[in-house]
């Protein structure tokens, strides 16, 4: 019954990028986002940028980076974090993803407080592996330079790494069962349709279905004959199906209605399943469905008390108990429930932030899981259900930082054009007065189907502290956590109404006595990427910058040429480029073809490898800006994709993306 620890089919539509407002270490559910670059390290000179035959950066029109500001971020870009892949069958280990060195890596504890035993030893970051049943082996994902072909790696108890599956093949969510079979999605039949494939502890491979779309393994059955597997259709559109894993044989479960369904769990007699769907409401609850083909009201809502969505379920092995995390305006909170009578237990007393990654362990009464907050890096946490114990696995260094001088954001709202109010998260350095105003600048999340959290971020506390620069954090419409009706208003031609959501924003800053409305900033990843250019075209009188982190500069393009697995995941939110009417649209409303009315500072960032969005993007709104008479900055890495996830490329960006905020705002 042992589910994946770190999914990966909703990274197809998150934005793994480098925005300011990402932790410093991989966090789960909607693609781990890649760690927040920053200053550079000794290997990348004071003074001048790197020779193109020493470093994998292409620096084109930037400054040197001083070393003042080396050494002011140095500190800031030294803090860690550390996110829960999977904890052991009897829940006295876990493995976690940290990054000591140049990049994230897979790390065992032993013990709540012990020391981190480094396991993988990669050139590149390993964030997701599980263990397999004899505890001293673990399967674990990894890719090559940010193009996203995962590749599945089987280790020995040796400390010996065999491919499981084809390399330039991508390599979707896994999962492991009791007797140590492995089931995951991949591309491998015709680089498009994700189909499952399963392999026996010391088997080959075989293919187990072959689909035409998307498609990822949830949880085995409790006899272990059966899993049920999400086809994902779109954000607001999924489907479950049950799979036979002696014969391959599929039904599916949600053949009426288009509905989200995000995750499920069987329950402890495999004739139900846990959901998580919003098929019958506007938010994604709890329901029951019964498996019985005959029965005729199949489908039961439970808990109908919790008003915002519930993001993650997961059931103890012995399934007599069941913990959520509800999403409650972007906090997350974990519940635990009698899984016969749903009676509520005490929840255990846990840091306020987001609670991610919830996982039992397959032979104890043990639930672990990540806890990330604001003010405190992401750090993994157990609760003994019988002993009522918390336990914290992991204290991630902060760099010999004052994490008392670190900023709580404010939770606020602003009213936009329609009347609607966008909740923002406004971090605000301390003293900020209508005599000391502060610079703004407004950091806008990828996806757009993702969600601006309350998580840890060197960088914030850096602008906020040591550049005495605000940073807004709003969740525009589109944006998931409030319910599927708020998530399609940006759908197709809708899809300048969120931009418009950026210009209320701007005009909320100059309501707000203690920020300069004067100077602001905007910067994104990603569709976040989009939103910024596309906020430099509409408001750029009002904006003095925009940082393009991996951005869509042109929606026609991006469609034509992202990667063929995920084109169809795309078009479900951009509209089809192949309609003539929809492909006029989108072609009116890209930046690209509004370039000439960006006259503000630009810089842009971009992965050489990126499979989402291809560096086109940014070659192509580049040249376009510079056609115009105004200076851009571009850097690109040449062994990075959706996002930077090395060290060295992550500390050149973020020195860059300081540099270039503090020259524009005027700050410190």
């Amino acid at each position: 019954m042992k589910h994946r620890t770190a999914p990966l089919l909703l990274a197809t539509l998150g934005s793994a990028i480098l925005s300011l407002a990402c932790a410093s270490a991989p966090t789960p559910r909607v693609d781990p986002p890649a760690p927040c670059p920053a200053c550079p390290t000794a290997s990348c000179p004071a003074e001048s940028p790197p020779k193109a035959d020493a470093s994998p950066l292409r620096f084109d029109n930037t400054p040197p980076i001083p070393d003042t500001l080396r050494q002011r971020l140095l500190r800031y870009l030294e803090a860690r974090s550390a996110a829960l892949s999977d904890l052991s069958a009897d829940g006295t280990q876990v493995l976690v993803a940290t990054r000591l060195g140049a990049a994230s890596q897979i790390h065992r504890v032993t013990q709540p407080g012990g020391a981190r035993t480094q396991v993988t030893f990669e050139a590149e970051p390993v964030s997701r592996a599980t263990f397999l049943p004899t505890q001293d082996a673990f399967v674990f994902v990894k890719d090559q330079g940010g193009d996203e072909n995962y590749q599945l790696f089987r280790t020995a108890g040796s400390g010996e790494t065999r491919a499981l599956t084809p390399a330039g093949k991508r390599v979707n969510d896994f999962l492991v069962a009791d007797d140590g079979r492995i089931v995951w999605s991949s591309n491998a039949r015709n680089g498009a349709d994700m189909d499952l494939w399963i392999a026996a502890p010391t088997g080959e491979p075989r293919l187990l279905v072959a689909v035409t779309g998307q498609w990822a393994p949830l949880a085995f059955s409790p006899d272990g004959r059966q899993l049920v597997a999400q086809e994902f259709v779109s954000i607001t559109e999924q489907r479950l199906h049950l799979v036979d894993l002696a014969t391959g044989g599929t039904r599916n479960l949600t053949a009426n209605g288009k509905a989200a369904y995000r995750d499920a769990r069987f329950t402890r007699d495999g004739r139900a399943l846990f959901v998580l769907s919003d098929r019958q409401g506007d938010q994604v609850a709890l329901m029951r469905l019964d498996l019985d083909p005959a029965a005729t009201a199949p489908w039961r809502p439970l808990l109908p008390s919790l008003a915002w969505n519930v993001e993650e379920l997961d059931l103890s092995h012995d399934g007599k108990s069941l913990a959520l995390v509800v999403n409650e305006d972007g906090y997350g909170a974990l519940h635990l429930y009698d899984a016969d009578t749903l009676r509520e237990r005490p929840r255990p007393p846990l840091p306020r932030g987001v609670i991610s990654s919830l996982n039992f362990a397959r032979k104890a009464r043990v639930l672990a899981f990540t806890v990330n907050g604001s003010t405190t890096s992401g750090d993994v946490y157990s609760f003994d259900l019988d002993k009522r114990l918390v336990s914290r696995w992991t204290a991630s260094e902060i760099g010999g930082l004052d994490a008392s001088r670190f900023v709580q954001p404010e939770l606020v709202r602003y009213r936009t054009f329609d009347g609607r109010d966008i909740p923002a998260f406004a971090y605000v350095p301390t003293g900020a007065s209508p005599t000391a105003k502060v610079p703004v600048v407004i950091n806008i999340h990828g996806g757009p189907e993702s969600q601006a959290r309350p998580s840890f971020s060197p960088l914030v506390q850096y602008l906020v502290n040591e550049s005495r620069v605000a940073v807004l954090v709003p969740n525009v419409r589109g944006s998931d956590g409030y319910g599927k009706a708020y998530l399609a208003l940006d759908d197709g031609e809708k899809r300048e109404d969120s931009v418009k959501d950026i210009g209320a924003l701007i005009d909320w800053i100059a309501t707000r006595p203690e920020l300069d409305a004067s100077r602001v900033a905007v910067i994104g990843g990603s569709y976040g990427g989009y939103m910024v250019l596309a906020s430099l075209v509409h408001f750029g009188e009002r904006l003095r910058a925009g940082i393009d982190v991996v951005g869509i500069s042109n929606f026609v393009t991006f469609l034509e040429n992202t990667a063929a697995y995920r084109r169809n995941l795309r078009r479900a939110e951009y509209g089809d480029e192949s309609d003539p009417e929809m492909r006029a649209f989108l072609t009116r409303i890209s930046p690209t073809t509004n370039a000439a009315r960006i006259k503000s500072a630009l810089f842009v960032v971009h992965g050489a490898n990126d499979p989402r969005v291809p560096l086109g993007e940014a070659e192509q709104i580049a040249a376009a800006v510079r056609n115009n008479g105004h200076d851009v900055w571009k850097l690109v890495a040449m062994n990075e994709g959706h996002g930077f996830s090395k060290r060295e490329n992550r500390d050149a960006y973020m020195s860059l993306a300081v540099l270039f905020l503090e020259k524009h705002l005027a700050a410190r």
